[in-house]
């Protein structure tokens, strides 16, 4: 067989082709090609320029392509890049004690995507149950939250209350209880009627859920239910750590620590999968050599590049930067929402938002998919969440000037509907 020559795709339609004759058909994208991107600006193929309003679910909060975050990871990638962990290396001790450092934890366990790390932190507290708290064996459950988003692997849509992510998946795994999302009677009523849940995880914000906020309290209310009935508590902050909501972790917004933090997505600054579970030495020392692991988890170029991602948020300030921008950008679409009925409702925290959109069945089936259509037309790359919800969550570099021209294309957009 002859292999075409790996050339560059020159058009936008041919790239949507290749990808829909080659690939799965598992993604709905919004039909922008892209091909370059620096900062909060994404270029696609016919080098029409976007604001990046999803900073990839949130993986680019240091902007596209951050040349210090680049420069480690070239450097390293001529020395090493992987060893797997047969073997130590210089870089993932010093990696664990910065993560260590930096989030105020015993113990690191790196790993690769945002879902293994849920499973890693799901797993650490199975273990945790048998060995520390004397659940019987094969016994123990975990409690989550309704509307709950932490990935597509078997352990993660057990978890799920959307039909999209479940069907046909089956059978799910056992062990799992599933309560309202913000509701603090439901959590005690379950953690007080059965004596094996070994832990509670959930998002500080429901991200894939449209940035559903819960009432003040609620955080600390769970770390108090916890503590009282012995159950471990899980904070699934791979999409609103990292500076994103104005605070180092989301749980720093009611001054609560978790027993388990996940972390994902923008600990490489978008550059390449890593992932990390944040926990206590009685915790993470359940777990024993051979039990748990992965290949390329805690490689060094992932280390190196953690590092650096990590100190870029320290020295440009990128999470107060976020408090501030997301200041502006709610007034914006308050304002927003008192011209048009289109826009029912604002919400979110930091760079971390969502507008909640009026479906007008003149404007099609689907009009927040509509909206952004057009605001890919205008200049603005975001995408609809759970059907009449549009997140936006730009790079956290993004200046008060950009904001504001970024919320003009978007009071633009929509007012011409």
């Amino acid at each position: 067989m002859i292999l075409e020559p790996t050339t560059p795709v020159s058009s936008a339609d041919k790239a949507m082709q290749l990808e829909w004759k080659y690939g799965a058909h598992n993604y709905h994208p919004i039909p922008a090609v892209l091909t370059r991107g620096e900062g909060i600006f994404v270029w696609d193929v016919d080098d029409k320029r976007y604001f990046d309003f999803l900073s990839a679910y949130s993986a680019v909060s240091q902007g596209h392509c951050h040349p210090r975050i680049i420069k480690a990871m070239m450097e390293q990638a001529q020395r090493l890049t992987l060893t797997s962990r047969a073997f130590y290396n210089d870089k993932t001790g010093l990696c664990e004690k910065y993560l260590c450092d930096y989030f105020g934890f015993d113990k690191a366990l790196i790993m690769n995507s945002g879902a293994e790390g849920g499973e890693t932190a799901l797993k650490l507290t199975r273990k945790w149950a048998y060995k520390v708290k004397g659940i019987p064996q094969d016994q123990a459950k975990v409690v989550f939250a309704a509307g709950n988003f932490w990935g597509r692997t078997l352990a993660a849509i057990s978890s799920s209350t959307d039909p999209s992510s479940t069907n046909d998946f089956g059978p799910l795994l056992p062990g799992y209880i599933i309560i309202p999302y913000d509701d603090l009677d439901a959590l005690e009523a379950t953690l007080q009627s059965d004596p094996n849940i070994a832990g509670f995880m959930v998002e500080p914000i429901q991200g894939e859920a449209g940035v559903v906020v819960p009432h003040e309290g609620y955080l600390r209310g769970v770390r108090e239910l916890c503590t009282k009935y012995n159950v471990l508590f899980i904070a699934d902050e791979v999409q609103t750590g990292i500076g994103r909501t104005g605070k180092r972790v989301a749980c720093d917004h009611e001054g609560i620590k978790p027993d388990l933090l996940v972390l994902g997505k923008a600990l490489s600054g978008g550059t390449m999968p890593v992932s990390a579970v944040m926990t206590s030495d009685e915790v993470m020392l359940t777990i024993k050599p051979g039990e748990h692991g992965s290949t390329y988890g805690g490689n060094p170029l992932a280390c190196v590049v953690t590092m650096e991602a990590l100190q870029v948020v320290e020295d440009e300030k990128l999470t107060e930067n976020a408090a501030a921008m997301g200041e502006v950008f709610r007034a914006r679409m308050t304002a927003l929402s008192q011209k048009t009925e289109l826009v029912k409702s604002v919400r979110g925290k930091g760079l971390l938002n969502a507008i909640v959109i009026q479906e007008r069945p003149d404007l099609g089936t689907e009009t927040a998919w509509e909206i952004c259509l057009k605001l890919k037309g205008n200049g603005l790359l975001t995408k609809p969440t759970h059907g009449d919800k549009i997140r936006f969550a730009p790079p956290l570099v993004i200046n008060e000037e950009q904001m504001h021209e970024a919320c003009d294309i978007i009071e633009k957009t929509i007012l011409a509907f």
